[in-house]
C-alpha cells in the first residue's frame, strides 16, 4: 500500500465487527510465532455510524433490527461505585455506596493507589471477616477505583474445580487475566479542511469500464496541497458526503474518513448547514500527522489468539482449554523485548479469589511459587473462616489456609457493621432497586437484620415490595414487610424448625452445630 502527495488511492479493508479489535503490535506476536493466520476482506459498504458518533455530531442514534439492547441487572453490589475516600485516603462514613469498615477501606485504599503507581507486583492481600461485613463489597470497590485501565479478574475458589483442566491451569489463566500488555503505535493521518473536490466522470461507451479520476484539495493554516483520486477513495467521499467546508480526517492505513464537522470559515454558509451542525477549527500544522494509539489487551487473551487457529474467535469459544508452556514463554519473550524497546509496558492488575479457603493444598502450594514469578499480578482473597482445615489435609490453620502462605499476605480485617450502619446500607440498597419504603419499614427491616443477618434483611425488599404493589400501594409499609418475614424464614428460624420436626424428615443427623 503506497501513498505520496500525487496519488490517494486508499484499499477499504474493514473486519467483522464481532470479534475485538486487537490490532497493531497486538498481532505481531501471531505473525512471529506463525500461529495464527488472518484474513481480510474488502468490503464496499462504509462503517456504520455508532451510537455515540452519531449523538456527537448532533443526530439520533440509527435504529436497526440487530441494535442490540443494555439490560441493567441490581446485583448484591451493584451499588458500590468506589472505595469512598478523600484525598487523604481517609474513609467517608458513607460514600460511593459503602458505609462503615473505615480501617479496612482505608487499607484497601493504600492497597489501590499502590497498584495505580505501579510500586507493587506479586503480593497478596487477604480480606478476612465475618460473614456479612463487606469484604466482597470491598474488593469491588477497589476495582472500581482502579478504573477500567488496570485489569480486574475475579473469580470464586470452587470454580477451580469444575473446569475441565488442572487445576494449576485454571490458575494459571486466571493470573493472565489479570496482568496487562499497553501496546503503543503510532497511525499516519491526513487532517484537513476540504477546499475543493473535483470528480471526472467518464462518459461515452467506454464509460462503465473506464475508471473515475479526480482531485482533492485539503489545507490547513499553514500549507495547502491538491490530492488525485483513485477510484475507491472516490466511493469513500462519496459514501462519507464529503462537501467543501469539511474538516475531515483521513486514515492512511485503512482508508477510513472521519467527518469532524464543519469549518468555521463556513459558517455564514447558511443553505449548508441545520440546526444539527458541528463546527470546528481549521487544523494547524502539517496535513500528514503522526497520531499515537493506546490498545491495552491481557496476557490471557494473548495466549489464546496464539494458541487456537480461530485467532480472536477463540476468544468468544468459552472453555479455552489448557495451553502450553511452550506458547506462554515465547510471548513473554516477546512482551519484554517489546518492554526494552519502549513499545510496550506492562500493567500489573488485580486478582480477586472470593471464598478461598475452598482451594486445596495443592492450590495454595501454587500461588506460593506463582506469586514469586515476574510477571504477577496483585492476589486479594477473601474468606470468612476461622480456625479450620486446609481442605486436603488433616492440619488446622487460621482461615484454612496454610501458615507459609499466609506470611505473604497483608490482612485486613472486616468488623460486625453497627445498627447505624445497618440502616445506612439497607437505605441504599432500596435506592438502588428503586423501592420506597416508610420509615417504621425501614425500622422493622434494620431490627430484622440486627437480629437475623444483613443478606436476609435485603433480600426481603424486592419482596415487601411485590407485597406493596399487590395492594396498589407505591411506598412499602409495615405490614409488608411483617408479610414477607412470614413467608421466608431465616437461618435461625429454619434451624429451630428443623430441630423441632426432626422426627419427620427422613436420615437425620442432629449435632451440636445445628443448635443456633
Amino acid at each position: 500500500m503506497t501513498f505520496d502527495r500525487s496519488r490517494l488511492d486508499i484499499q477499504w479493508v474493514k473486519r467483522k465487527t464481532s470479534p475485538p479489535r486487537l490490532t497493531g503490535r497486538a498481532l505481531e506476536i501471531a505473525s512471529d510465532f506463525n500461529l495464527v493466520r488472518t484474513r481480510r476482506r474488502d468490503l464496499d459498504r462504509p462503517l456504520r455510524p455508532d451510537a455515540r458518533a452519531m449523538s456527537d455530531i448532533g443526530l439520533p442514534p440509527q435504529s436497526s433490527a440487530s441494535t442490540l439492547t443494555r439490560v441493567e441487572r441490581v446485583g448484591a453490589h451493584s451499588h458500590v461505585r468506589g472505595l469512598g475516600l478523600d484525598d487523604g485516603l481517609d474513609a467517608r462514613k458513607s460514600s460511593q455506596g459503602l458505609v462503615g469498615q473505615l480501617r479496612a477501606r482505608k487499607a484497601a485504599g493504600v492497597i489501590a493507589n499502590m497498584i495505580k503507581d505501579g510500586t507493587i507486583a506479586g503480593r497478596g492481600v487477604l480480606i478476612a471477616g465475618q460473614p456479612g461485613t463487606g469484604k466482597t463489597a470491598i474488593a469491588q470497590g477497589m476495582a472500581k477505583t482502579l478504573g477500567e485501565e488496570t485489569p480486574f479478574a475475579s473469580m470464586a475458589a470452587s470454580e477451580i474445580f469444575s473446569m475441565e483442566m488442572s487445576k494449576t491451569e485454571a490458575l494459571t489463566q486466571a493470573f493472565r487475566k489479570a496482568i496487562g500488555v499497553r501496546i503503543k503505535e503510532e497511525n499516519e493521518i491526513i487532517e484537513g479542511e476540504v477546499v475543493e473536490i473535483e470528480i471526472d466522470k467518464p462518459v461515452g461507451a467506454y464509460a462503465a469500464t473506464t475508471a473515475k479520476t479526480g482531485k482533492l484539495t485539503m489545507k490547513t493554516t499553514d500549507m495547502e496541497t491538491v490530492y488525485d483520486l483513485g477510484t475507491k477513495m472516490i466511493e469513500a467521499i462519496s459514501k462519507a458526503k464529503v462537501n467543501a467546508g469539511d474538516v475531515i480526517n483521513i486514515d492512511k492505513a485503512s482508508g477510513r474518513i472521519t467527518k469532524l464537522g464543519r469549518s468555521f470559515s463556513r459558517s455564514r454558509d447558511y443553505d449548508a448547514m441545520g440546526a444539527t451542525t458541528k463546527f470546528v477549527a481549521c487544523p494547524e500544522g502539517e496535513l500528514q500527522k503522526r497520531k499515537e494509539e493506546v490498545h491495552t489487551v491481557s496476557l490471557h487473551e494473548i495466549d489464546v489468539i496464539n494458541s487456537r487457529t480461530q485467532g480472536f474467535l477463540a476468544l468468544f469459544a468459552g472453555d479455552t482449554g489448557e495451553i502450553r508452556a511452550e506458547i506462554r514463554e515465547q510471548i513473554d519473550s516477546k512482551v519484554s523485548a517489546w518492554k526494552e524497546e519502549g513499545k510496550a509496558e506492562i500493567i500489573p492488575g488485580v486478582l480477586f479469589i472470593d471464598e478461598v479457603h475452598m482451594l486445596d493444598i495443592e492450590c495454595f502450594s501454587f500461588l506460593n511459587r506463582a506469586l514469586e514469578n515476574e510477571l504477577a499480578p496483585i492476589l486479594v482473597v477473601a474468606t470468612n473462616r476461622g480456625i479450620t482445615k486446609i481442605r486436603g489435609t488433616e492440619f488446622r490453620s487460621p482461615h484454612g489456609i496454610p501458615i507459609d502462605l499466609l506470611d505473604r499476605l497483608l490482612i485486613i480485617h472486616t468488623e460486625p457493621y453497627e445498627e447505624r450502619e445497618l440502616k445506612a446500607i439497607l437505605e441504599i440498597r432500596c435506592e438502588e432497586e428503586d423501592v420506597e419504603l416508610s420509615e417504621d419499614a425501614k425500622d422493622l427491616l434494620c431490627k430484622i437484620a440486627c437480629e437475623t443477618s444483613l443478606r436476609y434483611a435485603i433480600q426481603l425488599i424486592s419482596a415487601a415490595s411485590l407485597k406493596a404493589s399487590r395492594r396498589k400501594s407505591a411506598k412499602v409499609d409495615v405490614q409488608d414487610v411483617s408479610k414477607v418475614y412470614g413467608m421466608f424464614l431465616d437461618v435461625k428460624r429454619s434451624t429451630q424448625f428443623m430441630l423441632d420436626y426432626q422426627s419427620d424428615y427422613m436420615f437425620n443427623e442432629t449435632t451440636a452445630a445445628m443448635v443456633p
